[in-house]
């Protein structure tokens, strides 16, 4: 059995561009994120998609419906795949965050998978409620090429459990640029390969650079 796995970020929102917390807050895809999205469905005309599964985020979804039409497929969503929540933290800037809530960043700088803000989400969480959606779908689709269109943080986790990569560095030391390509081979519901990782080559012709990232590890500061 190959099950392949189409891992895809959803475009970029009206809130990508202002360093903010939006994970649990539904924002919507801005032109320059529907115009990502359908370059990617130009991209996958091609391939024999037997199914579309989504975060049921209206940018997710809306991501998702644009992939399926020259396939007739409707998105079909998981809850499981929802971004991660940030709690009080939501839309909020890091700056604002780093000055109101200065212990509780502090802490989630050090350990974004085992700490959450208050009233949020640790990476942890994120990871048990996922990854059982991507075995689901892993095991309903023997065989077949799978499309998962989800989000920033979510992708990252689920890629760092699946490779062996310690989560707890996942916000540093891997990114997702919005509407992205990963593709991942599973020879059975636990063992799986990274064949394609972050390409945007459909709308761009290199990778972005990163600047700021809700990360201090990457940021690009005097």
């Amino acid at each position: 059995m190959t099950t392949r796995l189409l891992l895809i970020r959803h475009g970029a929102t009206t809130l990508t561009a202002e360093d903010r917390f939006a994970g649990s807050t539904d924002v919507l895809l801005s032109d320059e994120g529907r115009a990502q999205a359908q370059k990617l469905a130009e991209r996958l005309a091609h391939e024999k998609l037997a199914a579309i599964y989504a975060s049921p985020m209206q940018r997710t979804l809306d991501t998702a419906s644009i992939l399926g039409v020259p396939h007739g497929l409707n998105p079909q969503p998981r809850d499981g795949l929802r971004e991660i929540g940030h709690g009080r933290w939501e839309q909020k800037t890091r700056r604002e965050v780093e000055v109101e809530f200065a212990e509780e960043y502090a802490s989630w700088e050090e350990d974004p998978f085992t700490f959450a803000p208050q009233s949020g989400e640790s990476g942890l969480a994120v990871t048990a409620r996922a990854l059982p959606v991507v075995r689901e779908v892993v095991v309903a689709h023997p065989n077949q090429t799978v499309a998962i269109v989800s989000h920033k943080a979510t992708i990252r986790l689920i890629l760092a459990s699946l490779l062996g990569i310690d989560a707890r560095g996942y916000r540093d030391r891997l990114d997702q640029s919005p509407a992205c390509l990963n593709v991942v081979d599973f020879k059975d519901p636990v063992r799986a390969r990274l064949m394609l990782y972050n390409d945007i080559s459909h709308y761009a012709q290199q990778p972005r650079t990163a600047d700021t990232n809700l990360s201090k590890w990457w940021d690009v500061r005097p």
